[in-house]
């Protein structure tokens, strides 16, 4: 396993992907972050990497409502490839949305962690990787 923390972002708010990125730069951590403005784009990557362990994403930040393939269409996807998948990736759900459908389906899937309501905020970020570094998930 590497000592770089790879982290995905995949959300079509710029001003989101601005803030997430710089939060988790300021976190004392070796990481490397890819960032995505839709499940698609996403979604090739994993495709276009999965021979490739080290460039896959250790954790995936996903929102829910985005164009062209939303985060539940992402994950639909993502659960026919994932036996080919050859390591582990920890996926958030991140969404404004507190719609208590939103929220139950997301418990439905059970390759998703946790369900994140935004803003997300510094102090949880780093918590989240802490608390997975020490279950001995990263």
């Amino acid at each position: 396993m590497s000592d770089v923390l790879n982290i995905c972002i995949v959300d079509d708010d710029d001003v989101y992907k601005f803030t997430v990125v710089k939060i988790l730069t300021s976190i004392d951590f070796d990481k490397k972050i890819e960032v995505f403005s839709d499940g698609e784009e996403a979604f090739s990557f994993l495709l276009e990497n999965l021979k490739n362990e080290q460039n896959l994403p250790d954790v995936i930040l996903l929102d829910i409502n985005m164009p062209i393939m939303d985060g539940f269409q992402f994950m639909e996807e993502y659960i026919k490839i994932k036996p080919r998948v050859g390591k582990e990736i920890i996926i958030y759900m991140v969404s404004s949305s507190v719609d208590p459908i939103d929220i139950e389906r997301v418990k439905e899937i059970s390759e998703i962690s946790d369900y994140i309501i935004k803003p997300i905020k510094r102090g949880e970020l780093k918590a989240i990787i802490t608390n997975l570094k020490k279950e001995g998930r990263l």
